[in-house]
């Protein structure tokens, strides 16, 4: 990661000092960078995914087992 620094001169007002700093902010792609991992997860530990596995086939078992009985009516996916 890259730090961003502008020095204000002599003759040089707040605003062109802000402009160039959004500019030098914008051009090393700091912001980019940060919106795009944002929303981003993160890998999910081999107990959860497990749990997660293990939880699923106990779900399709069980509906196995009403549809055998006939309470249960096939769900056909698309």
């Amino acid at each position: 990661m890259q730090n961003v620094a502008v020095d204000k001169s002599a003759n040089e007002n707040n605003l062109g000092v802000l402009r160039r700093f959004t500019k030098r902010v914008q051009e090393s792609g700091v912001l980019r960078r940060v919106r795009g991992i944002r929303y981003k997860d993160r890998n999910k530990s081999r107990y959860v995914v497990k749990k997660k596995t293990l939880k699923s086939l106990k779900k399709r078992e069980v509906l196995a087992e009403q549809i055998k009985l006939g309470k249960a009516t096939e769900i056909t996916r698309k």
